[in-house]
Formats: C-alpha cells, structure tokens, sequence
C-alpha cells in the first residue's frame, strides 16, 4: 500500500509531530506511514482522509497504482 500523505501534509505545511496531534498518534507513527513501513488501521486510515477533507482512496492506493 502507498500514500500521498507527505506531500499532502506538506503541502499544508504542517510537520510530521502536528499532524501526529491532529490524529492522536505519534510523530514515529506518522513517519512509518509517510515511509511505507506501517499500514495504518482502518479507522486512522479514514481519519486521514477526513483530515485532508478527501476520500481514503485518493489518499492510500496500491503499489502498482501509485503516482510517479
């Protein structure tokens, strides 16, 4: 599974410990997400959408669709 989470977070110009807050996780939790180590439950998973005001599938697609 892949994501667009830094680029969307970056984007807001938010760090990796203030998005962590916004979703009552840890900045290591954040990191090992943004890096693809750790696939995030579904509930957080829907809760990072909600925070990007997206749906979940624009934020987590699979490997082989994810962008360039």
């Amino acid at each position: 599974m892949r994501n667009d989470i830094k680029a969307r977070r970056t984007e807001r110009r938010w760090s990796q410990a203030e998005l962590g807050k916004e979703l009552g996780v840890s900045r290591q939790t954040v990191i090992a997400i943004e890096n693809d180590k750790y696939d995030p439950s579904l509930p957080l998973a829907f809760a990072i959408a909600r925070l990007f005001g997206t749906r979940i599938e624009e934020v987590f697609f699979p490997e082989e669709d994810a962008p360039q």
